[in-house]
């Protein structure tokens, strides 16, 4: 007789359901129809262009997070007792608003930066067009429409592999974003930093992406911890405490890199590097203490980690001589750190599928 244990994949996301795919439907229909009735008032601005800074691209970007804001929310919250995401309800009020925060501020900037990038796209082929009403219902109900679609189904399917990626493509793109709409062309002479160091919205998207980059890590760290409990039993970890030793860097690391953001090196020096340089001892310790803290792991992944560190001391050292600048130096840096996260996130999520395989199959 063979019984078999339904043990949940760490990490794995809600159940895809037709329920889930027909409530997202019906949000886009019903936020579709909003959009229709914003997309009237817009309409009849006279004059008002694809792009520009008071144009219908702006306008729709600017809606277009708000309901992002509001689609996330909803979305990460009702989620929380659905299979494979049950863990959630025991989180503390605090942890979990904190985490609610960091995936709605992320998704809400990304709605925004799209639709901006969709619509100068728009702006630079149809040079001189003037959005008529007609054009404004409808662009107006298919982007707010198609935000609310896309953006309920990621929150809503959130796991730890997929958070790291909405990281890592958020920080890329708010940083890019940054870069192409500074008021120095010069700044990259200078250090990455100075991106964040004027009164502009350069800035405010060059801060504002780390800040939310950091909240996005605490509530990342949550993921991993959880991800992380049922390798300890099933012997695929050999340190009990290594869940939360693990969680603790991350969230460290996440509040290391808000700070970054928070205090520009404008407004303080001390504070600004005290932030960077702890977030990067944070991924020292994750690196050069792995084979402490991760005992069990692959030995591939901890030569993957080697090869990391090295690369990160090499690019110390060739920025040390003057080979490169500090610009580049922090940009290798933090293409190291996420590079590695991902690393580590896919050796996690393998090990947890073996771990569950061992366990589901009991033979009596």
């Amino acid at each position: 007789m063979v019984m078999t244990a339904q043990a949940a994949d760490p990490g794995s996301a809600p159940a895809q359901t037709i329920g889930l795919e027909s409530l997202a439907i019906y949000i886009a229909l019903a936020t579709g129809a909003v959009g229709a009735i914003v997309g009237i008032v817009v309409g009849f601005i006279p004059n008002l262009p694809l792009f520009g800074d008071l144009s219908f691209g702006s306008i729709a970007a600017l809606a277009a997070g708000v309901v992002a804001a509001a689609a996330s929310g909803v979305a990460y919250w009702r989620v929380r007792a659905m299979p494979g995401q049950e863990w959630r309800l025991a989180l503390s009020p605090f942890v979990f608003s904190v985490n609610a925060v960091g995936v709605v501020l992320v998704h809400s900037v990304l709605a925004v930066l799209s639709v901006l990038a969709a619509f100068l796209v728009l702006g630079r082929g149809f040079i001189g067009l003037t959005v008529v009403p007609f054009w404004s219902i409808t662009l107006m109900a298919v982007v707010l429409g198609l935000t609310a679609y896309v953006v309920y189904l990621s929150a809503s399917r959130l796991t730890t592999l997929r958070m790291s990626s909405l990281l890592m493509g958020f920080v890329t793109i708010g940083t890019l974003t940054a870069m192409v709409t500074t008021p120095d062309p010069d700044w990259w002479k200078i250090h990455f930093s100075h991106l964040g160091t004027f009164w502009s919205l350069s800035s405010l998207t060059f801060n504002g992406t780390l800040v939310a980059g950091g909240l996005l890590v605490t509530a990342f760290a949550v993921y991993v911890a959880n991800d992380m409990r049922p390798l300890v039993p099933a012997g695929r970890l050999e340190r009990a405490n290594s869940p939360k030793t693990v969680a603790t860097l991350f969230v460290v690391m996440g509040i290391m890199l808000a700070g970054v953001g928070l205090v520009p090196v404008n407004v303080s020096l001390l504070i600004h590097n005290l932030s960077a340089s702890g977030m990067a001892v944070m991924y020292l310790v994750l690196l050069i203490g792995g084979p402490w803290i991760l005992r069990g792991m692959p030995r591939a992944y901890f030569l993957a980690s080697w090869v990391f560190l090295g690369s990160l001391l090499a690019s110390l050292v060739l920025f040390i001589t003057g080979f490169f600048g500090l610009t580049a130096f922090e940009i290798i840096v933090f293409a190291l750190i996420f590079g590695w996260i991902s690393v580590f996130i896919r050796f996690l999520g393998v090990a947890g599928q073996n771990a569950s395989a061992t366990a589901s199959s009991v033979v009596s």
